[in-house]
């Protein structure tokens, strides 16, 4: 039960994060989603909001890691349609009303650990990319650059489609990685 009530609380937390940014993201809100009593987040997050962010970052990492992890063994275009379509699937399903909470973290992280915890997840994720990319056969090098213009031009479009309101602005920017990955078989 215990693991059950902590998890729900971190998804929870997740969705909020993603809607309204770190310093939007309120135990109440995380409460009423959820449903879970207020005596919970003592039990299960003694150290507070901060221990709240650390454990939907470090899940929310892991998640898509393994979506990520998903992509390895298959061909370099694949690989980018494949990551394309993960983030294109988290904007579709909430409207292009949320974002990456990893990015929200970042731009509002208010401790180094909360900011290192960012770090990590996106070298993380940028290096599974890379190695996905590498297995694919692009040399070392090119995979760990287009890995991380991927991950750069992703986190931008979402933002661009958040703002706007609508998924043209990421399918543009998934348009022109995609042609470039096309390029990587030629």
């Amino acid at each position: 039960m215990r693991g059950t009530v902590r998890r729900k609380m971190v998804e929870g937390a997740t969705q909020v994060l993603r809607r309204r940014g770190l310093h939007a993201t309120a135990f109440s809100e995380v409460l009423a989603l959820t449903g879970t009593s207020r005596g919970s987040i003592y039990h299960h997050f003694p150290g507070g909001k901060a221990e709240l962010i650390e454990a939907v970052l470090e899940d929310f990492t892991t998640l898509l890691d393994d979506q990520l992890q998903a992509l390895h063994g298959q061909p370099a275009e694949a690989v980018v349609q494949g990551a394309l379509a993960l983030w294109r699937g988290m904007l579709l399903r909430d409207d292009c009303e949320s974002g990456c909470p990893v990015v929200a973290v970042t731009v509002a992280a208010d401790s180094s650990r909360l900011l290192q915890d960012c770090r990590q997840a996106f070298a993380q994720w940028t290096g599974t990319l890379a190695a996905a990319l590498k297995a694919a056969g692009l040399p070392p090098a090119q995979a760990a650059s287009f890995a991380t213009l991927l991950m750069a031009a992703v986190q931008g479009a979402i933002l661009l489609s958040r703002a706007a309101g609508d998924m043209a602005p990421f399918d543009t920017v998934a348009e022109q990685l995609q042609q470039q990955a096309a390029q990587f078989a030629a």
